[in-house]
């Protein structure tokens, strides 16, 4: 007698566990990486996501494939900053206003932070977002000099230093005063106009003498070999 088959598990249903497994991963990715920077590993990420990490593998083949499908978007979030900053009446607000809103997103996400500012991750899709923002930056470079507005010893290749620059005070200050950077930003901006004027008022305290220490002790040394 013919042995009756149960019948076949629909597509659809598998396709959409895959998914959100997917967008529960990605979630996770962003808190783990955003906390701890891109030394976290697919494991940490699997186990904050509450998954094996064999989902993990099967969705993101390594931790490159995985930081590219949690930064991509944010770099697009930059280049339409730029954009925005582009259109704006007074170029050197439009400088001044995309500077303080890319500082803004890598001062919450210390993944962004390493993504952004270094080529270790990213080779292909991250690298291809970032060669979309050169022009843009390059753009508000040129035309607030153009407006008189800017140093005119400033080129484009120095905006990536100037946000490694922020980076570090963010990186060490974080857990002590996580707002110092936007201090130290707004005597930079002072200092990159063309005819620096009235002092900006500087929108943080500075740090105590007690509050300093703390975050010279924060710094990571590399050890040294006997």
């Amino acid at each position: 007698m013919a042995r009756d088959l149960a019948p076949a598990a629909p597509a659809r249903p598998l396709r959409r566990d895959a998914e959100l497994n997917r967008q529960r991963i990605i979630a996770a990715a962003r808190d783990v990486f955003g906390e701890r920077g891109l030394e976290a590993t697919l494991d940490d990420v699997a186990h904050h996501a509450g998954v094996g990490v064999g989902t993990v593998y099967r969705r993101f083949p390594s931790k490159e494939h995985l930081v590219e499908a949690m930064f991509v978007d944010q770099f697009e979030t930059i280049r339409e900053f730029a954009e925005e900053a582009l259109r704006a009446e007074d170029p050197w607000e439009g400088f001044a206003d995309f500077t303080w809103r890319a500082a803004e997103l890598h001062a919450g996400d210390r993944g962004l932070r390493e993504v952004m500012l270094s080529n270790v991750f990213g080779q292909e899709r991250v690298a291809e977002a970032k060669s979309r923002m050169v022009p843009l930056i390059t753009q508000l470079v040129e035309r607030a000099q153009t407006a008189g507005v800017l140093r005119a010893d400033i080129v484009p290749t120095d905006m990536p230093l100037l946000h490694q620059m922020i980076g570090s005070v963010i990186e060490f200050t974080h857990g002590i005063q996580p707002d110092l950077w936007r201090r130290c930003l707004a005597m930079l901006l002072d200092g990159l106009r063309a005819e620096p004027g009235r002092a900006t008022p500087l929108p943080h305290p500075p740090l105590d003498v007690e509050a300093l220490e703390e975050v010279m002790c924060s710094f990571r040394l590399p050890k040294l070999r006997s």
